[in-house]
């Protein structure tokens, strides 16, 4: 188990496609919101981390921030909690504020982001061919 067994919380950003995008979303500053989740990942302690990746499906919901558990929140029946929309400096707020007490699993999140939650996207399912 190793490093697995202490894994913080995680942040997953979604910069692919839409989110992230001044031509999408202009007037919102993306590099700002990626700065300040990074900023307030490397002064937690380790409490939890920052990682980016490519589009995570639902682009009508932009931007996506998921919030993986830690080891500890996952052994407690924390899920990863997907937050759509995510693009003013309260909900960037919350997020952090959120991940720094420990993130799903470990604290409830706050009321007022739990109203961004959205599901995660569905993978296709396809019909072989017999």
């Amino acid at each position: 188990m190793g490093a697995a067994a202490r894994r913080p919380c995680t942040l997953v950003v979604c910069r692919g496609c839409c989110c992230g995008d001044g031509r999408k979303h202009p007037g919102y500053d993306h590099v700002w919101q990626l700065d300040r989740l990074r900023a307030a990942a490397a002064a937690s302690d380790g409490a939890f981390q920052v990682r980016t990746t490519d589009c995570l499906g639902p682009c009508d919901q932009a931007n996506v921030i998921v919030v993986q558990p830690s080891a500890a929140g996952r052994r407690a029946g924390g899920r990863a909690a997907w937050v759509g929309f995510a693009m003013d400096d309260d909900c960037t707020e919350e997020i952090l504020d959120w991940a720094a007490a420990g993130g799903p699993g470990v604290t409830e999140p706050p009321v007022t982001l739990e109203l961004q939650f959205i599901s995660p996207p569905r993978e296709k399912r396809t019909r072989g061919r017999r």
